[in-house]
């Protein structure tokens, strides 16, 4: 275990290269920038790097305009749709699952061949994209496949390649705060390489940095998110066996949690973002067969946005040509994060099951749908007041403070779904 203090002046890296400019690849991008380093970041969407090398950010997160504006101005953040070279890459692709749950690797594969020929030996690649044990190693070995002159341990007097893995571990919402003060696990896939990728965080890190071989740092992610999914699990179960015994679950899990060992979360309409409701489907598919409660908990968590689905079903009842808002797109509240968000999938479900009602959708923090509810002809983006005002029925979804301002008068009459126990 190493800190910041006594890794900082050992970093000789002076130029970045962050490939993959998303909601961890950017703030990455600006946090080493206003650091001191020199920041090229990379990405294939040219509306993307247009808007950073405009000192703007194309997605919502509290005081991270003011970082990349602040870098881009100063000249130590620009971005590019080609990998430069340059003495460290941070590799901050996505890694969704495919159909079959096992993760997809391309992106990261895509990353490795436009790393390979910028290389001219003694960089560090990272890979801070969540992935299953065994990616880093994989990522190493797509580099040197294509450079065999290069060498993760110098043997026949090669030139060395460092690679490593530090897994990101930010909140949506805190990504610029939780950056600098959360610990970070660092594994190499040689302890020159851990070194090497410890100090370059150490820039920037506050907290303590733990070093690991690769293969631990990897699963250490995805160990962490899996961990919250069986307790989120835990009580969205619960929630729907307190529905069937009319029992008010909000008010059940706050007297279980006076229990001075009990902290059950809060129940919702289900498990979004890129981290939780993915991650853990890596552990099952690495061995199938002694993740029985993680695949478990993914299977309760995938279910809960059908149980809503029917909740809405049952509270339109037999209305014709119903008008029902659905407030909130995003996984969680006060961001535009819509990634695996089970309110997206609810939306689409509710519109498809009811093609004769009018779907109001508010969501304040996005002026436009994604792409699979746009395409739907009864779906409608519209401001709160105006949801809230002409429908029936309405559903919350997120618990955006905006919603907050809602006032309860403006929902007598009207039936309600109430995924996240807001109008108790």
């Amino acid at each position: 275990m190493l800190t910041s203090s006594t890794l900082a002046t050992e970093a000789p890296i002076r130029t970045v290269a962050v490939v993959g400019l998303g909601y961890i690849g950017l703030p990455t991008a600006a946090i080493l920038a206003t650091n001191g380093l020199e920041v090229i970041g990379v990405d294939v969407n040219p509306g993307t790097v247009a808007a950073i090398n405009n000192g703007d950010v194309p997605f919502v997160e509290p005081d991270l305009s003011i970082h990349v504006a602040g870098a881009v101005s100063q000249g130590r953040l620009r971005a590019q749709l080609e990998t430069p070279s340059a003495d460290a890459y941070i590799v901050a692709v996505p890694t969704p699952f495919k159909a079959d749950k096992s993760a997809d690797m391309s992106y990261i594969a895509a990353a490795a061949r436009a790393i390979a020929p910028t290389l001219s030996g003694g960089e560090l690649v990272i890979l801070e994209s969540t992935s299953p044990p065994g990616s880093t190693r994989q990522l190493a070995e797509l580099i040197l496949g294509l450079r065999p002159d290069l060498s993760l341990d110098g043997q026949d007097g090669k030139p060395v390649l460092l690679v490593a893995h530090c897994p990101e571990r930010v909140l949506p919402g805190r990504i610029m705060i939780e950056l600098v003060t959360n610990d970070r696990v660092v594994g190499g896939l040689t302890p020159e390489a851990a070194e090497a990728a410890a100090a370059l965080y150490a820039v920037f890190c506050q907290g303590e940095i733990h070093l690991t071989d690769a293969a631990t740092a990897e699963m250490s992610k995805l160990v962490e998110n899996a961990y919250r999914d069986v307790n989120i699990a835990f009580a969205n179960e619960l929630s729907v066996i307190s529905d069937k015994l009319d029992i008010d679950v909000w008010e059940l899990i706050r007297l279980a949690n006076h229990h001075p060992r009990v902290n059950i979360l809060q129940p919702g309409p289900g498990v979004g973002g890129h981290c939780i409701a993915v991650d853990p489907w890596f552990i099952v598919a690495a061995d199938p067969e002694n993740s029985v409660l993680i695949r478990t908990a993914r299977e309760v968590n995938d279910s809960k946005p059908g149980y809503i689905v029917e909740q809405v079903r049952k509270a339109v009842g037999s209305a014709s040509r119903p008008v029902i808002a659905c407030l909130g797109l995003a996984f969680k509240a006060n961001i535009d994060d819509v990634r695996e968000s089970p309110a997206v999938e609810i939306v689409r479900r509710v519109a498809m099951q009811h093609p004769d009602a009018e779907i109001l959708v508010a969501a304040p923090h996005t002026d436009h749908l994604p792409q699979e509810l746009a395409a739907i002809a009864n779906i409608r983006l519209v401001e709160t007041d105006a949801a809230v005002q002409a429908a029936g029925v309405v559903v919350l979804l997120v618990d955006h403070d905006k919603f907050r301002e809602i006032e309860p008068d403006a929902l007598q009459g009207k039936q309600i779904v109430d995924t996240r126990g807001f109008w108790r």
